[in-house]
């Protein structure tokens, strides 16, 4: 019996160890999307984890791993405000850009292009991310979204149209920043 106790927990370590590896940094980038905060994303994704390993036996589909641990860190990120009410601060591009220049006109057109994704509603711009960040079918969306399919297209539609108006709008500005 303590052989077949050693060989479970043994064969649960290297899944879990596997689970971390493939996707620590996405749930990073996802979580650091939904924080803007290195420190507040890296104790998201510790915490997703940790009760990922409490309830490793519950996924029998290693295919859903992914959204899978993405629900768990959207309710720790919900439980978060929960326990405290957090005035949010504006977004901060600082934060998430790297330390180096940000001089490349490329650069200049993704702080914008984050800028407006950050302003859209979140009804719109959680989809949006998932689509962009992780890579997700409007189907895996809906599912870690608790929505309908068709809810989820047609978020990701008025999320990409609000995003074309908005370029629309400021295109003599933008780009012109040879500072």
């Amino acid at each position: 019996m303590p052989s077949q106790v050693s060989n479970n927990m043994a064969t649960k370590q290297v899944r879990y160890e596997a689970l971390v590896r493939a996707l620590h940094t996405d749930l990073y980038r996802y979580a650091y999307w939904l924080t803007h905060d290195k420190q507040i994303s890296e104790d998201l994704v510790q915490e997703t984890f940790l009760r990922a390993w409490r309830a490793l036996d519950s996924l029998k589909d290693e295919k859903a791993a992914k959204s899978w641990l993405i629900t768990i860190l959207r309710r720790e990120n919900a439980r978060r405000f929960e326990r405290k009410r957090f005035e949010m601060s504006e977004y901060e591009e600082a934060n998430v850009m790297d330390t180096q220049s940000t001089s490349t006109e490329q650069e200049i057109e993704n702080h914008w292009l984050r800028e407006k994704m950050a302003q859209l509603p979140p009804e719109y711009s959680e989809p949006l991310v998932l689509q962009i960040l992780g890579g997700y079918s409007g189907e895996d969306i809906a599912t870690m979204l608790n929505l309908n399919k068709n809810t989820v297209m047609t978020r990701l539609f008025r999320a990409r149209n609000q995003l074309k108006e908005a370029l629309e709008k400021e295109p003599v500005t933008r780009g012109q920043y040879n500072g």
